[in-house]
């Protein structure tokens, strides 16, 4: 009910199906937006620091292919966000000796000094999107998302 009034849908939704799916992408929306400003605060973008998580998580250089496998948003374009990156002295790039298509990726010092900057207030922004939920709720969320996402896919 509260999205309809948000929204300012006349009618009700056509399902309560229909109501779930337009209430996680419009929490998805806000979440993003937020987290959006804090990463540009930083130079990055939502994409590119996932890349940089993922690089920094690894903890070694991976395969341009590999990182596009675990980002959390599809990124339809991997190389000319490797690219920008790049460009920015955040990332290197090296071709595999083996095999000459593959091309492996690198988190520079750089990167990972700018990270450490974006830690903090990144886990005090997720407290703070999720303050009025309480822990056994938030395992909830994660349950019942991961349940949508298993059958989604």
């Amino acid at each position: 009910m509260v999205l309809q009034q948000e929204i300012k849908k006349k009618k009700a939704f056509a399902s309560v199906e229909q109501e779930a799916t337009l209430n996680i992408l419009r929490t998805s929306d806000e979440l993003q937006n937020r987290m959006g400003r804090l990463f540009r605060e930083y130079g990055l973008t939502t994409s590119q620091y996932n890349v940089l998580r993922i690089l920094r998580g690894e903890g070694k250089p991976l395969p341009s292919l590999e990182i596009a496998s675990r980002t959390i948003q599809v990124v339809p374009a991997i190389t000319g966000l490797i690219d920008r990156l790049e460009k920015q002295g955040l990332v290197e790039r090296k071709r595999c000796t083996e095999d000459r298509r593959v091309v492996y990726v690198s988190i520079t010092a750089k990167a990972l000094q700018i990270l450490k900057k974006v830690d903090k207030p990144l886990t005090q922004l997720h407290k703070d999107m999720f303050r009025h939920v309480s822990k056994k709720e938030a395992i909830e969320i994660v349950r019942l998302m991961e349940k949508v996402r298993s059958v989604a896919t």
